[in-house]
């Protein structure tokens, strides 16, 4: 299983307004610069991303993004469906009815189960977990130096 660059992106874009949740309003094209990551295509995760209500933006001159709630709520899971759509590893895992096969199917219980898994994992990590864990990586690696 892969992750497509629309989740991994999307979670470093959520990554950096969990960063500055406390300092305003953030601009994409400081999330672009900071994650090396096309102002365009970072443009283009919003999109979803305000629809599942995980960033908000307002506009004008002094306008920016931000995270309309607290980075503790914001589970990696909903990154993930929010520009992804259902996680399931295979599509009768959610539509038993996409294979004749389905109700007898050994492997897709196994498919099933793997993906419950996977979600009840990503769904244990909340963006503020992620801040954290960045935190504290910067912190050793500028030690090292």
């Amino acid at each position: 299983m892969k992750l497509s660059t629309r989740s991994r992106y999307s979670t470093r874009l959520m990554l950096e307004l969990a960063l500055k949740y406390n300092d305003g309003l953030v601009l994409l094209k400081d999330i672009s610069r900071e994650q090396d990551v096309s102002l365009k295509y970072l443009g283009q995760l919003t999109i979803p991303l305000k629809a599942a209500g995980l960033v908000a933006s307002t506009q004008g001159a002094h306008g920016g993004y931000y995270l309309p709630k607290s980075p503790k709520d914001i589970k990696l899971s909903d990154i993930i469906i929010a520009v992804e759509g259902p996680m399931d590893l295979v599509d009768c895992v959610s539509n038993k009815n996409y294979c004749k096969k389905s109700d007898d199917c050994i492997t897709r219980k196994i498919w099933k189960e793997l993906s419950k898994r996977c979600h009840d994992f990503l769904n244990s990590v909340s963006l503020r977990d992620l801040a954290d864990y960045y935190k504290k990586e910067k912190n050793i690696n500028e030690i090292i130096k």
